[in-house]
């Protein structure tokens, strides 16, 4: 059988712009349009993305989430779109989003229903699958409310696999499978990655501090059972969602978040209103040097190498024998905290032997010349933010 690997998708971490966390469920168009999950809205983000060098920075897919369905199905039992909200039809939005030199995702569910109350695919896996590809969609987000047993959860997934890529059409599938099984029993990552270009394995990201330090730390908890797996063609999802740009994280924060997603080698989905955004944002997550540190082709997954009361340590091994290194003063009083370490922490003691160069990349790029082996390096971090440097 046909696994997700052989598509050949998703060599490196998908990059777009999905509605869910800004928009969330919000499809009173009457009343407040610009904020309704629409056609427009779909329309509108990827005239930006296509504009202002969104997708010349990565960022290619433009994603429907939850809500975008017709409460029913139509008479030959196929999904449809809000007619209303949707007047124009999915594949007309694909035809659209294509044309700017874009690609466009789409939202189901693997159960009877989504989580909000929408059709889901149980039942219809290879129909609904035939009808994404015959609209031309290139990603399909699934999700894995409503699903009954943890079997019937397991068994839809494989199917949907199975069935995008019997519509010879290629289209990236972004599973939650591991996230629905974890309360119950750990996750099968080596079987998982057979059938799904990447996993979400936590909660839905908020637009908090606290949401992304839970996400840093359950990964750090559970970095040994699931770094090893990630590389191209299938990735760890932490929730890719970057709300940088948003309302809940100070400048410090979205440096953290942009810097750690890139440690993590994670998809980067932003949820943000691109029509409305700051210079700073925009700069942040458009900058070049964290983007490829996050695409690197390597394809491996950073993780953290030490931790104490008040800083963690991660590195992210890259091509060409270098390392992505990140210090995160986890703090949250005071002002900004030195942390020194000796450079035979990183790379198992190969990344800076017999000499290297460092870069910071974040919060701001500059040089910090060559060091040898038995240096030291000594990082000033502001509470909750982090450092990111390439050596």
């Amino acid at each position: 059988a046909a696994l997700a690997l052989d598509n050949g998708l998703a060599r490196t971490p998908p990059m777009g712009w999905l509605h869910w966390e800004r928009f969330l469920c919000a499809t009173d168009c009457a009343t407040d349009p610009s904020r309704c999950v629409s056609e427009q809205l779909f329309v509108e983000m990827a005239d930006v993305m296509a504009a202002e060098g969104w997708r010349d920075a990565g960022y290619e897919f433009v994603c429907i989430d939850d809500c975008w369905m017709a409460p029913t199905r139509d008479e030959h039992g196929r999904l449809r779109a809000d007619p209303k909200r949707f007047p124009s039809g999915i594949r007309k939005l694909a035809d659209y989003v294509h044309s700017k030199g874009l690609k466009l995702g789409i939202y189901s569910d693997v159960g009877n229903k989504t989580c909000a109350g929408f059709p889901g695919s149980y039942d219809h896996y290879d129909l609904d699958a035939q009808t994404f590809a015959s609209w031309g969609v290139d990603l399909l987000k699934f999700d894995g409310c409503n699903s009954g047993t943890l079997e019937l959860l397991a068994e839809g997934y494989r199917r949907m696999s199975l069935a995008l890529n019997k519509t010879g059409r290629s289209i990236v599938y972004s599973c939650e499978w591991p996230f629905y099984l974890r309360p119950v029993q750990q996750p099968n990552y080596t079987e998982i990655k057979q059938y799904c270009n990447h996993w979400r394995n936590f909660f839905d990201v908020y637009d908090s501090w606290s949401s992304i330090r839970s996400i840093l730390d359950w990964t750090a908890l559970h970095q040994d059972s699931i770094v090893k797996i990630a590389g191209p063609g299938g990735w760890n999802d932490p929730d890719m969602a970057l709300v940088i740009g948003n309302f809940g994280l100070s400048w410090d924060q979205a440096v953290t978040q942009m810097a750690m997603w890139a440690i993590m080698a994670a998809p980067l989905f932003m949820s943000n209103d691109l029509r409305h955004i700051s210079p700073e944002a925009k700069w942040l997550l458009q900058n070049k040097d964290v983007i490829a540190i996050n695409q690197d082709p390597l394809g491996k997954q950073g993780y953290q190498i030490t931790k104490d009361q008040k800083f963690e340590l991660w590195e992210r091994p890259l091509s060409g024998r270098a390392y992505a290194v990140a210090v995160l003063n986890r703090q949250e009083i005071g002002g900004p905290q030195n942390f020194t370490f000796s450079v035979t922490f990183l790379g198992n003691g190969l990344a800076c032997n017999p000499a290297c160069s460092v870069r910071q990349v974040l919060p701001v790029s500059r040089s910090w010349g060559v060091y040898s082996w038995v240096s030291s390096l000594s990082v000033e971090v502001n509470p909750t933010g982090t450092v990111l440097l390439k050596v």
